[in-house]
């Protein structure tokens, strides 16, 4: 896409975002509202047969008094819909097991999250696990498609149809680090001037002789962290281990076998060794498990939105934080599709799935519940209509990009006033991606993906976090990709992308 029409779309943004935060209408929506539709949105709610919806989706850790919020929520939806809610969280660690798990088995849900990150939108909608919400938006949501954009629409069509409601939020990506405050004040880190990942290493050197060993320099989970530094290192993922290096993006190539990989898993061996990088790295399933103990000093993030300080602030044991951005702010399809709702295509009830989606992105009592609990048990409210988290009452999800538009959240104390207003401006300013758009399509290589799946399970925990040497597995690895058929994968996603870029 030519940067004057990403200007033009993006403009589009800004005003979606002011206009949602006012309750007010936006650009064109993905679908014209028409008579019926009107007539289906003001049906008497007990006119409408009670059911109960099941809506899966993830979290860093499952929180530990979801009956309440559940409670909560079912109040909302009674009222709104004649529908309860059953809520089936899972860890992020877990979550890809646990839907492969139930749509395998045919078992009956409503909603799921899904993402280009965990628990594939794309791939899952090849297998058919998904059902076209385009006319049930038409008919059950008829303001949902205005929340948002038409581009961000756009991103999500598949064969030209929606099969996931995109959680909306900052449509931008921005890779760098998330640094405790306390540390960094500590040891006089210099925050400007830290503009790669190498450049972390004298700090990481003073955390490590001047603190105990429970604090870890630099945190990572059996995942490593190259995924999240793809900008940082010139790269951009397409799916699994395919990608383009941004020098030349006409060309898919094999990310796990690049300069790129080799340069960070020597930099990953080199830390280990000298103890920056926690010695459990290869086999922690979940990161927050150290996280919020306060004892995580840096961490690798590729979403640095506008507000994140806040967030993390939470996540790390109530500690500030401070966040460093490397790279320039860009956009993609994929910082798009990274966080949806889906409807099931076991779903016994598709259109209150989607009368419950629209209340999502739609209710701000709704939304807010979800995120954040109850009002006076899990938070309070101050004079200036900012919320404060009480950490021991059971639910800190710290995940409202999870659950709905998050132009409709409360803000946490301590957020910049202007975190909308900024979001806005990263918006807008975007530097949008070569492949903009775009999406592969891997059902013809499937068997391949799965055996791809497996080999990387098996040799990036060690390799990523380096507890094991590039010299003693890299090539190993490399070697058992194309063994498991990475090039017949390559082969499949540039016939793709020369076929999708004569339409551009």
């Amino acid at each position: 896409m030519k940067k004057e029409m990403f200007k033009i779309l993006t403009g589009a943004v800004s005003i979606a975002v002011l206009l949602s935060a006012c309750g007010s209408k936006g650009s064109e929506n993905a679908s014209t509202a028409s008579p019926a539709a009107s007539a289906a949105a003001t049906t008497k709610v007990e006119q409408l047969a009670p059911v109960e919806l099941i809506w899966n989706y993830p979290l860093s850790a499952v929180p530990q008094d979801m009956a309440s919020v559940q409670e909560a929520i079912n109040k909302i939806t009674k009222a709104k819909i004649n529908a309860t809610v059953k809520l089936q969280p899972q860890t992020f660690a877990d979550y890809v097991q646990k839907m492969n798990t139930t749509v395998a088995s045919g078992e009956n849900f409503d909603i799921a999250w899904v993402s280009n990150w965990n628990w594939d939108y794309v791939t899952n909608q090849s297998k058919g696990a998904f059902i076209p919400l385009d006319d049930l938006m038409t008919k059950y949501a008829p303001t949902l498609g205005k929340s948002m954009p038409q581009f961000v629409w756009d991103a999500t069509k598949i064969g030209g149809k929606v099969y996931g409601i995109p959680n909306y939020q900052t449509v931008t990506n921005k890779q760098g680090f998330l640094i405790q405050k306390k540390y960094a004040d500590k040891y006089n880190l210099d925050v400007n001037s830290i503009k790669k990942i190498e450049d972390l290493e004298p700090f990481l050197a003073k955390v490590k002789a001047g603190e105990s060993k429970d604090v870890v320099p630099f945190l990572m989970d059996r995942n490593g962290r190259f995924g999240n530094m793809f900008r940082g290192y010139g790269l951009e993922s397409i799916a699994s281990v395919i990608g383009v290096d941004l020098k030349n993006p006409d060309k898919v190539i094999n990310l796990y076998d690049t300069p790129q990989y080799a340069q960070y898993l020597d930099l990953a061996k080199n830390w280990h060794d000298k103890g920056y990088i926690n010695d459990n790295a290869a086999t922690l399933k979940n990161k927050a498990d150290i996280e919020k103990t306060g004892n995580a000093v840096v961490q690798v993030h590729n979403v640095l939105k506008p507000g994140v300080e806040t967030q993390f602030k939470t996540a790390n044991g109530g500690n500030d934080v401070i966040a460093i951005p490397t790279t320039e702010v860009w956009a993609g399809t994929g910082s798009i599709i990274t966080t949806m709702q889906a409807i099931s295509k076991t779903s016994k009830n598709p259109e209150r799935a989607m009368m419950f989606i629209n209340l999502l992105n739609t209710d701000k009592e709704l939304y807010n519940t979800i995120s954040f609990g109850v009002e006076g048990k899990h938070y309070t409210k101050n004079a200036d209509n900012t919320i404060k988290i009480n950490k021991e009452a059971g639910y800190v999800p710290n995940a409202s990009w999870v659950f709905g538009n998050t132009f409709n959240g409360l803000l946490v104390e301590g957020t910049d006033p202007n975190v909308v207003a900024n979001t806005q401006k990263e918006n807008e300013t975007a530097k949008p991606s070569p492949l903009m758009g775009f999406k592969f399509v891997n059902t013809a290589v499937t068997a391949e993906i799965a055996n791809i799946a497996t080999v990387i399970d098996q040799y990036r925990p060690g390799l990523e976090t380096g507890t094991v040497a590039a010299s003693e597995k890299l090539k190993e690895f490399q070697d058992k990709l194309k063994a498991a058929g990475v090039d017949k994968v390559i082969a499949e996603a540039q016939k793709q992308l020369d076929e999708w870029k004569k339409t551009k």
